[in-house]
Protein backbone atom coordinates (compact mmCIF):
# COMPACT_ATOMS: atom_id res chain seq x y z
CA UNK A 1 0.00 0.00 0.00
CA UNK A 2 1.73 3.01 -1.27
CA UNK A 3 1.46 6.27 1.28
CA UNK A 4 2.82 9.30 0.49
CA UNK A 5 4.53 9.55 -2.19
CA UNK A 6 4.51 9.95 -6.06
CA UNK A 7 4.86 6.56 -8.30
CA UNK A 8 6.75 8.80 -10.59
CA UNK A 9 10.68 10.10 -10.57
CA UNK A 10 11.33 12.61 -7.89
CA UNK A 11 11.92 16.14 -9.80
CA UNK A 12 10.12 19.49 -9.24
CA UNK A 13 10.04 21.16 -5.83
CA UNK A 14 10.70 17.80 -4.14
CA UNK A 15 14.27 17.74 -6.04
CA UNK A 16 15.04 21.00 -4.77
CA UNK A 17 14.39 20.76 -1.83
CA UNK A 18 16.46 17.82 -1.37
CA UNK A 19 18.92 19.00 -3.35
CA UNK A 20 19.08 22.00 -1.33
CA UNK A 21 20.12 19.50 1.44
CA UNK A 22 22.27 18.00 -0.20
CA UNK A 23 24.03 20.64 -1.52
CA UNK A 24 24.45 22.44 2.14
CA UNK A 25 25.94 19.42 3.60
CA UNK A 26 28.56 18.88 0.43
CA UNK A 27 28.98 22.77 -0.07
CA UNK A 28 30.08 22.81 3.88
CA UNK A 29 33.68 23.08 4.60
CA UNK A 30 33.17 21.62 7.97
CA UNK A 31 31.55 18.51 6.04
CA UNK A 32 35.47 18.13 5.17
CA UNK A 33 34.38 15.93 2.08
CA UNK A 34 32.75 13.43 4.48
CA UNK A 35 35.93 12.93 7.00
CA UNK A 36 34.86 15.14 9.36
CA UNK A 37 35.54 14.35 13.11
CA UNK A 38 32.38 16.57 14.45
CA UNK A 39 29.12 17.11 12.94
CA UNK A 40 28.41 20.00 10.73
CA UNK A 41 26.36 21.45 12.78
CA UNK A 42 25.76 24.62 10.92
CA UNK A 43 24.95 22.09 8.12
CA UNK A 44 22.51 20.08 10.61
CA UNK A 45 20.31 23.03 10.99
CA UNK A 46 20.01 24.05 7.76
CA UNK A 47 18.88 20.71 6.75
CA UNK A 48 16.80 20.47 10.30
CA UNK A 49 14.51 23.72 9.02
CA UNK A 50 14.15 21.89 5.12
CA UNK A 51 12.25 19.01 6.86
CA UNK A 52 10.85 21.08 9.73
CA UNK A 53 8.91 22.92 6.31
CA UNK A 54 9.08 19.41 4.19
CA UNK A 55 7.18 17.50 6.84
CA UNK A 56 4.96 20.22 8.44
CA UNK A 57 1.46 20.72 8.29
CA UNK A 58 0.12 24.33 7.04
CA UNK A 59 -3.13 24.00 9.43
CA UNK A 60 -1.19 22.26 12.28
CA UNK A 61 1.75 24.82 11.68
CA UNK A 62 -0.41 27.69 11.97
CA UNK A 63 -2.61 26.55 14.49
CA UNK A 64 0.44 25.54 17.22
CA UNK A 65 2.36 28.37 16.06
CA UNK A 66 0.24 31.38 15.27
CA UNK A 67 2.91 34.23 16.78
CA UNK A 68 6.50 34.56 15.15
CA UNK A 69 8.00 34.53 18.30
CA UNK A 70 6.36 30.90 19.17
CA UNK A 71 7.95 29.38 15.80
CA UNK A 72 10.88 31.12 16.26
CA UNK A 73 11.35 28.90 19.38
CA UNK A 74 10.00 25.84 17.86
CA UNK A 75 12.04 25.83 14.92
CA UNK A 76 14.97 25.97 17.20
CA UNK A 77 13.70 23.67 19.19
CA UNK A 78 13.33 21.06 16.05
CA UNK A 79 16.79 22.41 14.91
CA UNK A 80 18.51 21.04 18.14
CA UNK A 81 16.89 18.11 18.36
CA UNK A 82 17.02 17.09 14.93
CA UNK A 83 20.80 17.82 14.83
CA UNK A 84 21.17 16.09 17.58
CA UNK A 85 20.06 13.06 16.20
CA UNK A 86 21.59 12.69 12.96
CA UNK A 87 24.98 12.53 11.62
CA UNK A 88 25.81 14.69 8.34
CA UNK A 89 26.60 11.54 5.98
CA UNK A 90 23.85 9.20 7.09
CA UNK A 91 21.55 12.44 6.36
CA UNK A 92 23.12 12.80 2.96
CA UNK A 93 23.09 9.27 2.14
CA UNK A 94 19.03 9.17 3.19
CA UNK A 95 18.12 12.01 0.89
CA UNK A 96 20.54 11.61 -1.98
CA UNK A 97 18.87 7.53 -2.09
CA UNK A 98 15.56 9.18 -4.41
CA UNK A 99 18.16 10.07 -7.06
CA UNK A 100 17.23 7.23 -8.93
CA UNK A 101 13.62 6.42 -7.63
CA UNK A 102 11.63 5.83 -10.54
CA UNK A 103 8.86 3.35 -10.33
CA UNK A 104 6.10 4.66 -13.62
CA UNK A 105 7.85 2.43 -16.20
CA UNK A 106 6.59 -0.57 -14.10
CA UNK A 107 3.25 0.43 -13.52
CA UNK A 108 1.60 -1.90 -16.15
CA UNK A 109 3.33 -4.78 -14.50
CA UNK A 110 1.32 -4.54 -11.48
CA UNK A 111 -1.78 -7.00 -11.56
CA UNK A 112 -2.04 -7.08 -7.61
CA UNK A 113 -4.97 -4.93 -5.67
CA UNK A 114 -3.33 -1.80 -4.70
CA UNK A 115 -4.54 1.04 -2.40
CA UNK A 116 -2.43 4.04 -2.43
CA UNK A 117 -3.32 6.92 -0.34
CA UNK A 118 -1.91 10.67 0.10
CA UNK A 119 -3.10 13.22 2.26
CA UNK A 120 -3.38 16.85 1.06
CA UNK A 121 -1.88 18.86 3.35
CA UNK A 122 1.59 16.88 2.12
CA UNK A 123 4.07 19.64 1.27
CA UNK A 124 6.04 16.77 -0.51
CA UNK A 125 3.63 15.60 -2.31
CA UNK A 126 1.10 18.18 -3.34
CA UNK A 127 -2.25 17.20 -4.54
CA UNK A 128 -2.77 20.10 -7.21
CA UNK A 129 0.12 18.13 -9.08
CA UNK A 130 -2.53 15.41 -10.24
CA UNK A 131 0.47 13.28 -10.52
CA UNK A 132 -1.25 10.30 -8.17
CA UNK A 133 -4.56 10.01 -9.95
CA UNK A 134 -2.97 9.99 -13.48
CA UNK A 135 -0.70 7.24 -12.45
CA UNK A 136 -2.89 4.85 -10.76
CA UNK A 137 -4.82 4.47 -13.70
CA UNK A 138 -2.10 2.75 -15.46
CA UNK A 139 -2.29 0.45 -12.40
CA UNK A 140 -5.18 -2.42 -13.49
CA UNK A 141 -6.20 -2.94 -9.81
CA UNK A 142 -5.08 0.32 -8.52
CA UNK A 143 -7.18 2.97 -7.07
CA UNK A 144 -6.07 6.20 -5.00
CA UNK A 145 -7.58 8.12 -2.16
CA UNK A 146 -6.55 12.08 -1.43
CA UNK A 147 -7.16 12.07 2.56
CA UNK A 148 -8.82 15.87 3.01
CA UNK A 149 -7.03 18.29 4.79
CA UNK A 150 -8.55 18.89 8.27
CA UNK A 151 -7.85 19.21 11.83
CA UNK A 152 -6.31 15.46 11.89
CA UNK A 153 -4.04 15.26 9.10
CA UNK A 154 -0.07 16.09 9.73
CA UNK A 155 1.08 16.67 6.21
CA UNK A 156 3.67 14.04 4.91
CA UNK A 157 3.42 12.12 8.61
CA UNK A 158 -0.13 11.90 8.68
CA UNK A 159 -0.07 7.59 8.26
CA UNK A 160 2.62 7.81 11.34
CA UNK A 161 2.76 8.92 14.87
CA UNK A 162 -0.12 11.28 16.16
CA UNK A 163 -0.83 11.66 12.08
CA UNK A 164 -2.75 8.06 12.43
CA UNK A 165 -6.03 9.70 14.00
CA UNK A 166 -6.94 10.68 10.24
CA UNK A 167 -7.82 7.66 9.88
CA UNK A 168 -10.36 6.46 11.85
CA UNK A 169 -10.90 2.82 12.92
CA UNK A 170 -14.24 2.84 10.83
CA UNK A 171 -12.31 4.06 7.96
CA UNK A 172 -9.27 1.60 8.81
CA UNK A 173 -11.75 -1.28 8.67
CA UNK A 174 -12.60 -0.24 5.03
CA UNK A 175 -9.31 0.67 3.40
CA UNK A 176 -8.27 -2.66 4.85
CA UNK A 177 -11.58 -4.93 3.32
CA UNK A 178 -10.21 -2.82 -0.16
CA UNK A 179 -6.80 -3.89 0.10
CA UNK A 180 -7.75 -7.34 0.57
CA UNK A 181 -10.65 -7.27 -2.38
CA UNK A 182 -8.60 -9.43 -4.61
CA UNK A 183 -10.86 -11.35 -6.24
CA UNK A 184 -13.28 -8.60 -7.07
CA UNK A 185 -10.37 -6.55 -8.59
CA UNK A 186 -8.28 -9.41 -10.59
CA UNK A 187 -11.64 -10.39 -12.38
CA UNK A 188 -12.21 -7.33 -14.05
CA UNK A 189 -10.13 -8.09 -17.20
CA UNK A 190 -11.74 -6.42 -19.97
CA UNK A 191 -9.37 -3.96 -21.83
CA UNK A 192 -12.64 -1.89 -23.42
CA UNK A 193 -14.36 -1.85 -19.88
CA UNK A 194 -14.65 2.12 -18.67
CA UNK A 195 -13.76 3.13 -15.27
CA UNK A 196 -17.53 2.73 -14.35
CA UNK A 197 -17.58 -0.91 -15.67
CA UNK A 198 -15.86 -1.93 -12.76
CA UNK A 199 -17.09 -3.66 -10.13
CA UNK A 200 -18.28 -1.55 -6.91
CA UNK A 201 -15.79 -0.86 -4.08
CA UNK A 202 -16.97 0.10 -0.32
CA UNK A 203 -16.44 3.50 0.06
CA UNK A 204 -13.56 4.71 1.83
CA UNK A 205 -13.73 7.98 3.39
CA UNK A 206 -10.63 8.68 5.08
CA UNK A 207 -11.88 11.82 6.58
CA UNK A 208 -14.50 10.17 8.74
Amino acid sequence: MPLACQPVQIAGRNRIWRKMVIDAIRDDPDWKNGEYTTQPWNTLKIAAEMFFIAAGAPLQMQKNLPTRDATDSADQGFAKQFSADHDANDLLFAVNASRNYDPSPQLEKITVPVMFVNSADDFINPPELGIAERETKRVKNGRFILIPTSERTRGHGTHVGRGVAAISQGAAGRLATLSCCRQSRTNFTSPTATVADRPALPRCDLAD
